[in-house]
């Protein structure tokens, strides 16, 4: 690969992909099928300490660079992705406070997650998804605590977090600018998971909606300033919609090495798929896109690495990886024939596990427009 590991990051990639196989892969297709994961199946997860990573030194955690947690978590999302975005997820929502909180908002998030704990980043809405300025979820301010009333939808880990990170109107006649984030200890009364969504895939990932009822919480839950949530959220996910990539490198990563693995077995006409011109070029056309996915993703966590806040080039990483990823997961079904339509075989799963990356963390028609407002503000 155009990719040069260090010894430790060779390590670390090793040690997620030992536990990921071993331990998490013989579960994940009763808990496909269930359309939950148990609860105890996170242990190897946390015990391998996947909260932490992203999580600063000062704070207690890891302290690992963008690049290297990218590596471990593309390993993990090969065994499945929707279990490595429950542990993503912390970090989006984390995000937001390294970027904009205190440092007692830093300690308190990780001291309700550093013990086998989740957190949810709850912005969207039912009718206020790519248009998050007109949401309905209201913050009104009662003396020296904010009441929040509105319901969040597609919230992943929605029912079994310990911290959320939730926007809501302060103001809302300002629209994009009347938008501020709270942090808000999941057991605050009030706040409850809502209905569960039953997904085509990354079903192994709790998506439910987020349901504030007279939620009660003090001024020192505001996030940053009152009024810039907008841009506090949009901040936070320009980098968490590039690291999301990564996840989608692992489902290309899969999908092309179970295809390659069935062409080298599966005869016909007397020769192995592989050997067929026509499936050659299909199997080579995946290792490309894989490939140039994987470099494009480790570029941009490098920038971010380097503390830049990758507005368009994230929205390129994300466009690119999650679109090219369609057509390789295709393929692999293409390959396997009727088997590739089969529960029996992993590259259906892949399948339905994909599609989702064009559309979550702003989808790819969004990311176009993104891509485009900065193409011309650079040539003026």
């Amino acid at each position: 690969m155009a990719i040069t590991y260090t010894e430790e990051q060779r390590e670390l990639v090793q040690l997620v992909r030992d536990v990921a196989r071993n331990e998490v892969m013989p579960h994940v297709a009763a808990a496909d099928k269930a359309g939950e994961c148990p609860r105890e199946l996170y242990q190897w997860g946390f015990d391998l300490g996947l909260h932490m990573v992203e999580i600063p030194e000062q704070f207690g955690g890891m302290g690992l660079s963008y690049e290297t947690c990218a590596m471990m978590f593309e390993e993990l999302a090969w065994v499945d992705a929707a279990y490595a975005d429950t542990f993503v997820t912390n970090f989006v929502a984390f995000r937001n406070i390294l970027l904009n909180g205190t440092e007692e908002q830093a300690r308190h998030f990780v001291e309700k997650t550093e013990n086998n704990g989740f957190a949810a980043f709850c912005l969207t809405e039912a009718n206020a998804g790519s248009d998050v300025a007109a949401m309905r979820t209201t913050a009104v301010l009662d003396g020296d605590e904010y009441v929040l009333n509105g319901t969040k939808t597609f919230i992943t880990n929605g029912s079994i977090s310990d911290i959320y990170v939730v926007f809501a109107k302060t103001d809302p006649e300002a629209g994009a600018h009347g938008i501020t984030g709270f942090l808000i200890d999941g057991d605050t009364p009030g706040l409850a998971a809502g209905a569960k969504e039953h997904k085509m895939g990354f079903r192994l990932s709790d998506t439910t909606e987020v349901v504030l009822e007279n939620v009660r919480v003090p001024r020192s839950a505001v996030i940053g300033e009152v009024g810039q949530g907008m841009s506090i959220a949009l901040n936070a996910l320009n980098l968490s919609r590039a690291f999301i990539s990564t996840l989608a490198v692992g489902i290309m990563q899969r999908a092309l090495d179970e295809a390659v693995a069935y062409a080298k077995q599966r005869k016909q006409f007397g020769r192995r798929l592989i050997d067929f011109e026509m499936v050659q070029q299909m199997l080579a056309d995946m290792a490309i896109k894989t490939e140039a996915a994987r470099v494009l993703v480790n570029n941009c966590m490098r920038q971010m690495d380097a503390g830049e806040m990758v507005r368009k080039d994230g929205a390129i990483v994300k466009t690119f990886v999650t679109d090219a990823m369609q057509e390789v997961v295709s393929n692999a079904v293409q390959v396997l024939g009727g088997y590739g339509y089969s529960e029996e075989y992993p590259v259906e799963k892949l399948m339905r596990d994909a599609k989702i990356f064009q559309i979550f963390e702003g989808s790819n028609q969004i990311q176009r427009m993104t891509i485009a407002k900065e193409l011309d503000r650079e040539y003026q």
